[in-house]
C-alpha cells in the first residue's frame, strides 16, 4: 500500500501531512491560507511531498479537514475537524481522553471515549479573546510579532491581569497597562493566563478527565504549557514542537490510510496491510513554522 495524505485547511494556516506505507509520519508542511484556499492546499501538499521525499504518484488517498475542507478539490475523503483531531492526538498519545485545541480563530475542547471517538465537545464563543488571534493582536499592539511571543514571555517577572471577556475590552486593558508603565513581557504573560483561564472553563464544560492533550500552534510556547499544567494540576501531553500544529492534518492522513485499508479488504486487493502506527521522534522532516 502506498502513502496517504491529510490536508488541514484552516482559517489562518493550511497544514499537510504525509503518512508512509508503514503508518509513520513521513513529512509535513505549512502555508498561510490567505483567500485562495485551494491554491494554499496544493502548495502545502507539494511542500509536504518534498519533505517526505515522495511524489503525487505514490499518494493513494487524500483526506481533507478544517474549515476549508470542501475547497480541496483533489481530496478523496473529507472529515470534520473534531474527528481529525481525535485521531491526530491519539496518533501521538493513545491514552488521550480530553483534547484542547487553540487555533488562530477558534478554541475547541472535546472528551473522547475509550475507543477514541468524540463523546462530547464545546467551542468557544465568537469572541477572539478565546483564540490565538487575541495573543497575536496583543503582541502586535506591543510592537512584537507572533514569533516573538515565546521569547518575550520568558522575561516576565509577574503577570499583569487581563480580565476582559471580549477582545475589544481586553485590548483597552492592554492600552491602560502600557500607559501605566507595565512591561510588555508581563502584559503578554497576563494575556496568556487570560486565554488559559478560558481554556480551562471550556474543558470543564466537556467534563474533562485525564489524559489531557494540548494541540494548536500556541502550544509551541513553553509558558502556555507550564501555566496550563499549573491550572489543571495535572500532567499534560504536547506533541514535539512544532507538531502540535499538525495534529489535524496527521489525523486526516491516518483516516485516509484506514479508508484505504478498508477498500483493500473489501476488494481483496491485499491481505498484509498494517494498522497506522505511532511516529517515532526525529524520524521525519518538519518545517520551522509560526504559531
Amino acid at each position: 500500500m502506498g502513502f496517504t495524505a491529510g490536508i488541514d485547511l484552516g482559517s489562518v494556516y493550511t497544514k499537510a501531512a504525509i503518512i508512509d506505507d508503514a503508518g509513520l509520519l513521513a513529512g509535513t508542511a505549512l502555508r498561510r491560507t490567505g483567500f485562495k484556499l485551494e491554491e494554499a492546499a496544493h502548495e502545502a501538499f507539494e511542500d509536504a511531498l518534498r519533505a517526505a521525499g515522495t511524489n503525487r504518484g505514490e499518494i493513494d488517498y487524500v483526506a481533507s479537514t478544517g474549515y476549508g475542507r470542501n475547497q480541496v478539490g483533489f481530496r478523496d475523503l473529507q472529515v470534520t475537524d473534531l474527528t481529525a483531531q481525535s485521531w491526530g492526538t491519539r496518533f501521538f498519545f493513545p491514552g488521550t481522553r480530553t483534547v484542547l485545541d487553540i487555533g488562530g480563530q477558534t478554541m475547541k475542547s472535546m472528551r473522547l471515549d475509550e475507543e477514541g471517538r468524540v463523546h462530547t465537545f464545546r467551542l468557544n464563543d465568537k469572541c477572539a479573546a478565546g483564540t490565538g488571534a487575541f495573543l497575536e493582536k496583543t503582541a502586535r499592539y506591543l510592537g512584537y510579532t507572533i514569533e516573538e511571543i515565546g521569547p518575550l514571555v520568558e522575561f516576565s517577572k509577574e503577570s499583569v491581569p487581563i480580565s476582559g471577556v471580549c477582545a475589544v475590552f481586553a485590548e483597552s486593558e492592554v492600552i491602560n497597562h502600557v500607559s501605566n508603565g507595565a512591561q510588555a513581557a508581563d502584559i503578554m504573560h497576563g494575556a496568556m493566563e487570560s486565554l488559559i483561564e478560558r481554556s480551562v472553563r471550556l474543558m470543564k464544560r466537556v467534563q474533562m478527565e485525564p489524559e489531557f492533550t494540548l494541540v494548536g500552534g500556541l502550544m509551541r510556547f513553553p509558558t502556555m504549557v507550564r501555566v496550563m499544567r499549573e491550572q489543571l494540576g495535572e500532567s499534560v501531553n504536547v506533541p514535539t514542537d512544532p507538531l502540535s500544529q499538525f495534529t489535524g492534518a496527521i489525523g486526516a492522513g491516518v483516516l485516509a490510510r484506514r479508508r484505504l485499508e478498508k477498500l483493500g479488504r473489501d476488494t481483496g486487493r491485499t491481505s498484509d496491510l498494517q494498522p497506522a502506527g505511532r511516529v517515532a521522534e526525529g524520524e521525519w522532516p518538519v518545517p520551522d513554522c509560526p504559531a
